[in-house]
């Protein structure tokens, strides 16, 4: 198994707490690029065994206080999810999906865990959600393989100017949720073998001391193999592309609260870690 980093633009092996540059550590510049690291992610398990064997000379640093970026800074492709739990499409008053409802997070829209979000306005929203990070470039994937293409798990936020989102008939998602920082992911990209269950993991999201958000990736109606085989059967998927997976109910817009300056997401999940993103003022869309 392994947990891959992003710090200072590098990519780093977190090992039991530790952070190892990934590049020193292969004898391989081409693997200081995160992007690179995520197409060669079976080389990855050895690498993480030579550290924690000792074979790779001491580690560069802690993990503790480091400054994270995105594990995967430079996506090609974003795709996201809507209403892909039951729980959720109610609170929005929606009817489930009869195929998975997809927009895009444009990828300048991408940032590290702890990044800042700039409000774009009155109105917008946290969701917490499992991302998907593809490792093989796949076509018409069967979901029976779908796993067989991923790279790793990791945590993001899609966040969601309600208003931008929700603005004509009809509706166009992908504006309100691409705002920069509109998607922070991280802090790390975990291997799928280090989930006993990946389809059954825990997320949670909290604004300030308040738990808004918690369910498991099992509710999810279209599971990550359904997702990777329909999305692989329209879109050539190449390493690095992200699948956003969609939130559980708890959203601000089923409370009627909103995002404020001062405010602080942080948002979890089992076995990959947390977010936290403090929201500052920013400037709106031009409507």
């Amino acid at each position: 198994m392994f947990r891959l980093l992003s710090i200072d633009g590098r990519s780093a092996l977190d090992v039991d707490g530790r952070w190892y540059d990934l590049a020193r550590v292969a004898g391989d510049d081409a693997l200081a690029d995160p992007m690179a690291a995520v197409g060669r992610f079976d080389e990855l398990h050895a690498l993480t065994d030579r550290c924690r064997d000792g074979h790779a000379g001491p580690a560069d640093g802690p993990v503790a206080g480091a400054v994270l970026d995105a594990p995967v800074p430079r996506p090609r492709q974003v795709f996201a999810i809507g209403l892909n739990y039951a729980d959720h499409a109610a609170e929005s008053g929606m009817a489930t999906p009869p195929a998975p409802l997809t927009f895009t997070k444009f990828p300048s829209s991408i940032a590290g865990p702890t990044a800042d979000v700039a409000l774009s306005g009155a109105q917008v929203d946290w969701e917490v959600e499992l991302v998907v990070v593809i490792g093989r470039p796949a076509h018409r994937v069967p979901a029976d393989d779908a796993w067989s293409v991923v790279a790793g798990l990791t945590l993001g936020q899609d966040i969601s100017d309600r208003t931008v989102q929700l603005t004509g008939v009809p509706p166009q998602f992908s504006l309100g949720k691409s705002f920069p920082a509109y998607g922070p992911i991280g802090p790390a990209l975990v291997s799928v073998d280090a989930f006993a269950d990946p389809d059954d993991i825990a997320l949670w999201c909290d604004v300030g001391d308040e738990r808004m958000q918690e369910s498991r990736t099992d509710q999810l109606i279209f599971p990550v193999a359904t997702l990777v085989a329909y999305l692989s059967s329209i879109c050539p998927l190449e390493p690095g592309d992200l699948i956003f997976t969609g939130t559980p109910s708890g959203v601000g817009m089923g409370r009627g609260r909103f995002l404020a300056e001062g405010d602080v997401i942080t948002s979890g999940a089992e076995g990959i870690g947390e977010l936290r993103n403090r929201c500052t003022a920013g400037r709106g869309a031009l409507l």
